[in-house]
This record gives structure tokens, sequence and C-alpha cells, in this order.
């Protein structure tokens, strides 16, 4: 028999704690154990409820969602599933729900809010399932955040025809973070697609860019791949890599879904076995499915070298446990040690 995923909706809407409730509750495998109008009765309920997954509005009155996360995950670290609104403000507090410990977030709908509506639902079940597999377990405590040890300039590959191209899901906008935070600035150019929808990338990527010593935008069509840049796929457009001349260029077309994504990894990572072969880097990071399994598999055929997070580092060991189990990874590395060996991968390309 399927264990019952028990879920704590916060909202301080009535009205949207009743849409959630009977929302979630449709699902059979989906139990609502309780609702809290804020954060201070939810964290009450939490202790009486127990709950598997936390669902929580990213704005509130007494305190928004991110002001309770950094309260919480420190003490009683849940897996949470953050309801956004698609404001600038709602998704600049959504960016740093992430960074405090939510596992993903739904965006509520902004027009035809009846299709919108059932759309976000369905969405936040399938999210609430995932949510309920994610080890959220390291947030347990103080969680102190040390100065990332930067790699030293000399020795890296000073080439401008090696690429970085990076993978992820559940869980990736905090490990993207602490990644590119350790590369230093005459890195080779960096391609990243983490799954998130229009809007969000680009905040995602000007807050990368306030924290890293190299430049990081959000990709747009005719970009150049080069030394010192991170290119964030832009959300709901696929990203390819490909060849011009003397030089990597970004190809952004195309909104439909690859794998189930859209930006998709397999896109970007096909394109990079295509067109840089040998010359490319890979790392598949924390994320639910197998988005990009197969085009890390043709990284690695073309030549590419190639890592993903273990298991024990990510928030869903699902993307990287496919790439390596398919082949297309040839090692599980911590987190912690990702930086430092795609830049040890980048010295012995050289």
């Amino acid at each position: 028999m399927t264990k019952l995923i028990r879920v704590l909706v916060v909202d301080d809407s009535a009205l949207v704690r009743n849409i959630l409730s009977q929302g979630l509750s449709i699902d059979p495998n989906i139990e609502v154990v309780g609702t809290a109008s804020d954060p201070y009765i939810a964290r009450n309920k939490i202790i009486e409820l127990n709950p598997d997954v936390l669902t929580l509005d990213v704005e509130m009155p007494r305190m928004d969602g991110v002001a309770f996360l950094r309260k919480l995950m420190p003490q009683y670290p849940i897996p949470t599933v953050m309801v956004s609104s698609l404001t600038q403000r709602g998704k600049q507090i959504t960016l740093d729900a992430l960074a405090a410990g939510a596992v993903d977030f739904v965006a509520k709908p902004s027009s035809n809010v009846a299709t919108g509506l059932n759309d976000m639902l369905m969405e936040l079940r399938a999210k609430v399932k995932i949510a309920s597999t994610a080890n959220v377990a390291h947030w347990k405590g103080k969680r102190v955040i040390s100065p990332p040890q930067h790699a030293g300039s000399t020795g890296l590959a000073k080439s401008t025809d090696k690429v970085i191209a990076i993978g992820a899901s559940t869980g990736g906008t905090e490990a993207i973070r602490r990644i590119v935070e350790e590369l230093p600035a005459n890195t080779p150019g960096v391609v990243i697609v983490q799954h998130m929808p229009p809007g969000f990338t680009k905040m995602f990527s000007d807050r990368l860019n306030q924290l890293c010593q190299m430049e990081v935008r959000e990709a747009k069509d005719g970009d150049r791949v080069r030394t010192g840049l991170i290119l964030i796929a832009p959300g709901g457009v696929q990203m390819k890599v490909i060849r011009s001349g003397g030089f990597y260029q970004i190809r952004c077309a195309g909104t439909e879904k690859v794998s189930g994504y859209c930006p998709s990894v397999d896109v970007m990572m096909d394109s990079v076995a295509d067109h840089v072969g040998k010359n490319a880097i890979g790392a598949m990071l924390t994320g639910m499915g197998r988005d990009g399994a197969n085009g890390m598999l043709a990284m690695k055929n073309a030549g590419a070298r190639c890592i993903a997070q273990d298991e024990a580092s990510s928030v869903v060991f699902g993307m990287p446990k496919v790439a390596f189990e398919k082949g297309g990874a040839e090692r599980l590395v911590p987190l912690n040690k990702i930086a430092t060996s795609l830049l040890g991968l980048l010295m012995e390309k050289k």
C-alpha cells in the first residue's frame, strides 16, 4: 500500500487555502492534514501534525515565506514547495526562499485563471510528490556559510574552445550558486539549463552575477560563449550551443518541451556533443527525472568528460543518478567538490 503524503497548506487567504487543499486532495496519494493562515500557526501545526511536505505562500502580511523558512529549516527541516506570485517582488522572494531551503515553487496563474489554476494545481501535485522524496536533512542546525575557496587563476585553460555544460532541476538553484561562486574569472564559458519558468531565469541570472567572479547573464539568441561568461538558458525556450566559425554561439529557439522540459538539458547537451565534442566538460546536478541523461551520454561518446552530483548532497537524486547509470557521468561527486572537479578536468584537457 502506497504511503500517503501528508501536506500542510500555509496561506493567509482562506479562499486560497481551500482551493489548494481541494486541488491537492484530488490525488489519492496526497492527504492534506491541516492548514494555517500564517507562519506562527504553521509552526505549531508542524510540531503537532508532523507533515511530510509544506506548501507555503511567498507573500504573507505577518511574516513572509523566506523569513519563516530561515527560522524553520534549522529546527524542523521539512520539504517545502512555495506558491509564488509573478510580480517582481514575488519572484525575488521566491529565489530567496529557494536559497533558504525551499525545494521548489509553483507560480500562481496571471491570466486565464480557470485554465491556469487547473494547470497550477496539477503542477503543485506533481511537485509535492517530488518534494516528499527530497533530502533536506542538511538544513538541520545552524547553517554556517563559509566564503568559497576560489581556485587560483594560474594554469587554467585559456583557450576559448572549452565549454562547461551544466544541467539541473529540483534543488538546482542553490547547487548552481555554490558551484559558480567558486569559479575564477578566467574560467572558460559556462552554459547552464536550470528547469525554471520564464521571468525567473532573468532574475536568477542577475542574482548570480552579483555573487560571482565570472559574468552571469540570461542567454539570448546569438550570444557568444566565451571565457569569463556564464549563460543561463531562458525559461520557456530551448537553448543550444552551435559552432560559428572560430567560436561557439547560443541558439535560442523553440518552445516545445523535450524530455518533459523547456528548456531541456538534453537539448543543450546534445548540441554541446555535436558542436563542442571533446572540448566540453559536463556536470549533472540535483533534479527529478531523467532529462539530460541521453545528452550527457552523447557528450561522453563525443569525447567530453562528465561528472554528476552524488546522492548525499542532492536534494533529489534523479537526474544525476540516471546520468551515471546510463554511463554519461564517469563518477559521482559531492556538491562541495564539483567546482574544483570541473577545474581539474579543464586542466587535464589543456
